[in-house]
């Protein structure tokens, strides 16, 4: 079995699977249908284009970031200023960095990762006012979403790694499969992108956690604090 490994960083992201109108909420870790959106554009796949190649792809997103929300509004009026349009809020994550893998066919995958090194159509992360920073594709690998998702390098900036304590747990949340637990059902489960006839599907979704040491922390001191060890021997 083989996984893509996606890192998603910058400044804003903003996934939301549930906004409606004047609220363009976000959810705290990329969605699956913002994924495949950014994979399909990769692949100069065209939003009336089926996504036929792309829907048999499993899921999983690492929090290594989380990030803070931003909440942001606007405001809009007519040309000749006498109208103005209801105002709007639009929620994005702010400074957040995710581990994504989605795992499939070894010839899909080793094609998404050269895609993504020379898109076709721009990249963003959930909004097209939300770039990434650096390189996105980390490569193919061989093993589970699971094992890799367990095992892969806390992807998280210097800068936090620093303020967190020496072991920190992460929140990993992949496709359900069956015969396992069912934590939640989410409606991102793209179907077809053709802004006439948008069509997403509900996804069962599974929430574990893993724990990852900071090598980090002890060189920023902030070392494991012992209360009792000023009483000595």
């Amino acid at each position: 079995m083989s996984v893509l490994l996606l890192r998603l960083a910058g400044p804003l992201q903003s996934w939301g699977s549930s906004s409606r109108f004047a609220r363009r909420g976000t959810d705290i870790a990329p969605t699956k249908s913002g994924v495949i959106g950014l994979l399909a554009a990769a692949k100069g796949i065209r939003r009336t284009e089926p996504l036929t190649e792309l829907l048999g792809l499993e899921f999983g997103v690492r929090l290594d970031q989380p990030g803070q929300i931003l909440r942001d509004f606007q405001t809009a009026r007519s040309l000749d200023g006498r109208h103005s349009a209801p105002l709007t809020y639009r929620f994005y994550l702010s400074d957040a960095v995710f581990l994504a893998a989605v795992s499939g066919d070894p010839e899909l995958l080793y094609g998404l990762a050269e895609a993504l090194g020379r898109p076709q159509f721009p990249l963003y992360l959930g909004r097209r006012s939300c770039p990434p920073v650096g390189p996105i594709s980390l490569g193919v690998h061989d093993g589970t979403l699971d094992k890799t998702l367990t095992e892969w390098p806390w992807l998280a900036a210097e800068w936090y790694r620093k303020k967190a304590a020496r072991t920190v747990r992460l929140e990993i949340i992949r496709d359900s499969r069956p015969g396992e637990p069912v934590h939640e059902t989410v409606p991102d489960e793209p179907v077809s992108f053709d802004p006439a006839h948008r069509q997403h599907t509900w996804r069962s979704v599974l929430r574990r956690h893993v724990d990852v040491t900071n090598d980090l922390a002890e060189r920023a001191g902030v070392a494991e604090h012992d209360p009792l060890s000023l009483l000595g021997g």
